[in-house]
């Protein structure tokens, strides 16, 4: 049963596949798929495509491929959103285009909502719940969300995972994981970009986005890291009844962030608002190493006497301590307009190719830098020139961790959310008490000796391996085992291609000796005849004629005469 099971996958992973590549071709994306040897695909799709969308090339790249994105569903959806936040990827046309992409998809029916529940529960739903209100409060391309009540009275709001979902997503990213392949083999300079590892990282992000134990255990995280912090409020997580695909927490009543209207008119602090929330972000990032990934306004609630309230864990940032030391320190020299610091911490910590020009890069962040000199630290917008940071250093091809972007841009929406409650909110300000006690801790002796202890032990363990290693080496040698595998890059069209032409002067040979046959066979008059001729004769010619015919048109539908 289970091998039956996986065969099926397969088999939709396949159509899925042959599917992604028909509507790539159809948004005008022949070239790309050609260099990924799959042109006998394009030329199939090529003829009905044109005809079907004529106005197809009067758009640009980026908006053909977010509309492909758009047809082919919430998992590419998902996508085009996760690449809007990695500008050190994709061009800057492309992210601005996909940051246009949307959630837009009808709600799926009632009777489904409580047949999920009551599956994922593991009983009827008048079990867990006195009342679920059957119009949904939002609807999106993994779940949607209802309020409910339970059985003991607590207001709540379920969310409720989409029929069929896992499985159109496990289809969808074995399908990309096979085109990735494709681009990594046959597109050349492709390795710069890493497409298997950007669908490995998508992967992760989604499977985790639709997992909902994990967002409810991310929310207790939050709430034990800021079990301190009296004005952060984070919603109630009922694990009875919760699951993988159900996620019930508290219903939270508060006036959202950016209606400024309700704020002023409850009489709540905007100033206030704006202080606390860009500590409790800097607290997230710089100390705790664990942040929220998508704080636009919608997700963020106010409550009396000021205390916010976070919603939407399903998007988080991790930092670890060596990359916290490494933000501080930019963000330290940067601010204080270091360049040579920024290129130093630049050159050790980013993935660096070997044909980077340091001279051009040195020269591009000193006119970086320069552009901010003159302006106040005060009005420096730390989101937005971290954003620009970015920029440059990805015209030279520097990897940096996707954390990082996805922290700039968590950066500028806090601060446009602060200068909206408060025109003198200063980022910078905030940020300096952080970075005065993350550089003692650096320097701190115990950090100090635990940093001298590890690198100790690091060299204590590569001199014990040493003698190990190259005994196994040799023996490896010695017994002929020694293997050094190659690999090789843009071949496999050069096979394609030549697998054809000789298919094709296979046919024509066989065509010619069907005719010539036929000839001889007219010759001999002989054996049943059809209109005057001989069969066999009468059969070949129209074998022949048929074939060669397919032929000729197969040569010029592909375009190579």
């Amino acid at each position: 049963m289970l091998r039956f099971l996986r065969i099926n996958r397969n088999i939709r992973s396949i159509r899925r596949y042959l599917n992604i590549v028909r509507v790539l071709s159809k948004y005008g994306f022949d070239q790309v798929l050609e260099m990924m040897g799959l042109a006998d695909v394009v030329v199939r799709s090529r003829k009905f495509f044109r005809r079907s969308m004529p106005d197809i090339a009067r758009l640009t790249a980026a908006e053909r491929l977010r509309l492909a994105l758009e047809e082919l569903g919430p998992t590419f959806v998902k996508l085009g959103q996760i690449l809007s936040t990695r500008p050190d990827v994709i061009p800057h046309a492309f992210v601005h285009e996909f940051e246009k992409l949307q959630d837009d998809v009808p709600s799926f029916s009632f009777e489904e909502v409580l047949a999920q529940i009551a599956a994922e529960l593991g009983g009827p739903v008048e079990q867990f719940f006195a009342e679920i209100d059957p119009v949904p409060l939002a609807a999106a391309s993994i779940a949607q969300v209802h309020r409910a009540r339970l059985m003991t009275g607590e207001d709540v709001v379920i969310k409720v995972r989409r029929p069929g979902i896992v499985g159109v997503v496990e289809s969808d990213i074995s399908a990309l994981m096979a085109l990735a392949g494709l681009a990594e083999r046959h597109v050349s300079g492709s390795e710069i970009y890493d497409p298997v590892g950007l669908v490995r990282e998508f992967a992760r992000t989604i499977r985790r986005e639709m997992d909902f134990s994990r967002e409810a255990h991310t929310i207790e995280k939050f709430r034990d890291n800021f079990i301190k912090t009296a004005w952060m409020y984070f919603p109630k997580v009922y694990w009875d009844q919760s699951s993988r695909g159900i996620l019930t927490m508290e219903y939270v009543a508060g006036v959202k962030v950016s209606d400024r209207e309700k704020l002023f008119g409850q009489g709540l602090d905007a100033k206030l608002i704006a202080r606390r929330g860009a500590d409790s972000f800097l607290d997230m990032v710089l100390n705790h190493g664990f942040f929220h990934g998508d704080l636009h306004p919608g997700n963020v609630l106010i409550l009396p006497d000021n205390v916010i309230c976070l919603l939407d864990y399903g998007i988080v940032g991790r930092l670890d301590d060596d990359f916290k030391t490494f933000l501080t320190d930019i963000l330290a020299a940067i601010v204080n307009r270091n360049m040579d610091e920024v290129v130093s911490l630049l050159l050790f910590a980013g993935d660096i190719s070997d044909s980077l020009d340091i001279r051009a890069l040195k020269r591009d962040l000193f006119n970086f830098i320069d552009g901010y000199y003159e302006i106040p630290l005060k009005e420096i917008e730390v989101g937005r020139m971290l954003m620009e940071f970015i920029e440059i250093i990805t015209l030279y091809n520097i990897r940096i961790a996707s954390d990082l972007m996805l922290l700039a841009k968590s950066l500028v929406q806090i601060e446009g959310m602060g200068r909206a409650l408060d025109p003198a909110f200063d980022m910078v300000e905030h940020l300096k008490p952080f970075i005065i006690k993350s550089i003692r801790q650096k320097f701190s002796p115990k950090r100090v000796s635990g940093e001298i202890n590890q690198i100790l032990g690091s060299y204590l363990n590569l001199a014990r391996n040493i003698p190990r290693d190259l005994k196994e080496i040799i023996n490896r040698i010695n017994r002929n085992k020694f293997k050094i595998d190659l690999e090789h890059r843009g071949l496999d069209k050069f096979t394609a291609d030549f697998d054809r032409s000789i298919n094709r002067l296979s046919t024509s040979m066989i065509l010619a000796a069907m005719i010539i046959g036929s000839s001889i066979i007219m010759q001999t008059d002989k054996g049943p005849k059809i209109m005057g001729f001989p069969m066999l004769a009468f059969m070949g010619y129209t074998i022949a004629g048929i074939v060669g015919l397919w032929l000729v048109y197969a040569i010029i539908r592909s375009g190579r005469m």
